[in-house]
């Protein structure tokens, strides 16, 4: 039989988590996270992580594996979700994964693209600026030499958006250019199932969540973080706000509105990285998960 793994996507706060712990219930099976945020076990609230009674609901995988000082690659998760697949799949006929971070749910479906080598001196230049003039001349850089990626990566991630320009300024060529439709052979099929709403609805889900994450003690998570936050993996929606209320630039108030715009830009390029693979099957947020397995054994 075919191994088949359902891979569950989405702009952030829209409802993958507790669909994709209905579907790991129905199919008496385990689950696969490919949110990046939410490898590392020092930020839970800011990334909206599951909570211990949905990670007791189905087991697990990649929630909390790793430490913010941990140098983690998309290409790393790649070669250890693929593994983890295999055993899963010796006793399993399907496999739910679930995540809001493209680049990484693109990793395990299709495999990763190869890019040119380039001078490492580019990267260490970008850094310096990084360090010294913040993120945004960097946005702007990559806004010119790519628009197709300024709209579709995570821009807000420092490491992502170094990535793109490195390869743009050293291969005198879009970073855009180089993703190709070449997919990896992989050893299972991958059934995408998409949740989305209206925008203004998306937007209403995605500010409530943020309030509930500062009433749940987002800003003491972050105050226990603040030493390290140059580390590329707290500097993030929710957290490099809150650092500059700590460091005394921001009043709280404005670092909470820049949290909610900031997550609402970000689910917009979640929505526009998933709308490009023409194989998802989109659902409304409030789907009955009796709807979604129907689907899921219509493809079968």
């Amino acid at each position: 039989m075919t191994k088949i793994l359902i891979s569950i996507v989405g702009p952030t706060a829209i409802g993958k988590t507790a669909l994709s712990i209905k579907l790991a219930q129905h199919y008496n099976t385990e689950i696969i996270s490919a949110d990046s945020r939410q490898f590392y076990k020092e930020m839970q609230i800011g990334t909206a992580a599951p909570t211990p009674s949905e990670l007791a609901s189905a087991k697990h995988h990649f929630i909390h594996h790793k430490s913010v000082e941990d140098i983690y690659s998309v290409g790393d998760f790649e070669k250890e979700v693929i593994k983890t697949l295999d055993n899963l799949f010796e006793t399993n006929d399907i496999v739910i994964m679930v995540g809001g971070s493209g680049l990484y749910v693109d990793a395990v479906t299709k495999g990763l693209d190869e890019f040119p080598n380039v001078d490492p001196s580019i990267r260490i230049s970008l850094n310096e600026v990084l360090s010294s003039k913040g993120i945004e001349p960097l946005q702007e850089q990559l806004k010119v030499l790519d628009p197709k990626s300024y709209e579709t990566i995570a821009i807000e991630n420092p490491h992502r958006l170094i990535r793109a320009l490195e390869v743009c300024i050293g291969s005198k060529q879009p970073y855009s250019s180089f993703l190709t439709s070449k997919n990896k052979a992989r050893s299972f099929k991958t059934f995408t199932i998409g949740l989305t709403a209206e925008r203004d609805l998306i937007y209403d889900r995605i500010n409530k969540r943020v309030d509930n994450m500062i009433s749940e003690g987002l800003l003491d998570e972050v105050k226990s973080l603040q030493s390290k936050q140059k580390l590329n993996a707290l500097n993030t929606v929710g957290y490099k706000e809150l650092f500059k209320f700590l460091d005394n630039e921001w009043t709280l108030d404005f670092a909470i509105s820049e949290i909610k715009k900031n997550t609402r830009r970000f689910a917009k390029r979640q929505l526009t990285w998933f709308k490009k693979n023409t194989d998802t099957l989109w659902f409304d947020y409030t789907i009955n998960i009796e709807i979604v397995i129907k689907a899921i054994k219509d493809l079968k």
